[in-house]
């Protein structure tokens, strides 16, 4: 059984070898040394992934008995072996064409996912026992999905990550919804097809993204009567107008991940109280509150 001071080691260890696995070498594993793995040893895919990825993070589960014990009681629960089919079926994907586009800085078109290129998939997992552990995937084949690009990096995108960290909080949007932050335009597109949703108000700083979004992707949304969108700075907005409003749902979106996530998750927190009667809900919330100062969890 593992200590806490182990698991709290083994926390911070397991989520930085990712971590840097990702930023800098996510599509390091192919289909040929998995194939070659699995044809060897006989053993399944995701198993397979697990061991050349501990490898490639430097782990020697083998002969190190940290190594092994945080491939053991991290990787089975980490790693996901995702299929296309799971994700063709998703509204959004199935319905929503890309247009390829390039006007000034901005680069509209499609991206793939390699096989076996690690991909983030869900919030950080937390296990009674205190073991926090990151959640990531693997296609075994491309997988397409809509980008857009600002000065050729990578900038709004629509990945399995956006789906399943918008899963929850889609599901219990209701009324009348507003959400800071466009990107392309995923959260309006599944939850103006609800039922229990009247209208939502789409808060978006960038007249570009708006420009693209309105051209090329609100045109193919089913229910495009129900959103209405608003050129303003969401902070603004979330201060003088949204109080006004009085929206029964609110969903904030307008970070990258936690590096920048984390000061404006406090900034929107702050300013709760102006709507009572309102439901918040922030992308990647379980994550951001791990990397909180303490004073403020």
């Amino acid at each position: 059984m593992l200590t806490k001071e182990k698991i709290q080691k083994y926390n911070a260890e397991v989520i930085a070898r990712i971590s840097a696995f990702m930023n800098y070498n996510s599509d390091f594993i192919t289909s040929e040394i998995i194939d070659e793995l699995v044809n060897e040893c006989g053993v399944d895919r995701k198993y397979a992934f697990s061991l050349v990825l501990a490898s490639a993070c430097y782990m020697n589960v083998n002969e190190d008995e940290e190594d092994r014990e945080m491939f053991e009681y991290y990787f089975p629960e980490m790693i996901h072996y995702v299929k296309k089919e799971d994700y063709d079926s998703d509204p959004y994907y199935k319905n929503i064409k890309v247009t390829p586009v390039k006007e000034k800085n901005w680069d509209f078109h499609t991206a793939v996912i390699k096989p076996y290129e690690l991909i983030p998939l869900d919030d950080l997992k937390e296990m009674p026992d205190g073991r926090i552990i990151p959640q990531v995937a693997f296609f075994d084949c491309e997988f397409p999905y809509p980008v857009i690009l600002e000065n050729g990096v990578e900038w709004m995108l629509v990945t399995p990550n956006e789906v399943e960290t918008m899963r929850e909080a889609i599901e219990i949007a209701h009324g009348k919804v507003a959400t800071y932050g466009l990107g392309l335009g995923y959260f309006p597109y599944m939850t103006s097809i609800m039922d229990c949703v009247d209208s939502v108000t789409v808060v978006e700083r960038d007249e570009s993204v708006i420009d693209i979004f309105k051209r090329f992707i609100l045109p193919q949304f089913p229910n495009k009567e129900k959103i209405r969108i608003v050129h303003a700075d969401a902070f603004e907005y979330a201060e003088k107008t949204a109080p006004l409003e009085n929206f029964d749902y609110i969903y904030a979106d307008t970070w990258h991940d936690p590096s920048d996530g984390v000061d404006m998750y406090l900034r929107f927190k702050a300013l709760e109280h102006l709507c009572p009667n309102t439901r918040f809900e922030y992308w990647i919330e379980k994550t951001i509150k791990h990397y909180l100062p303490k004073e403020n969890i």
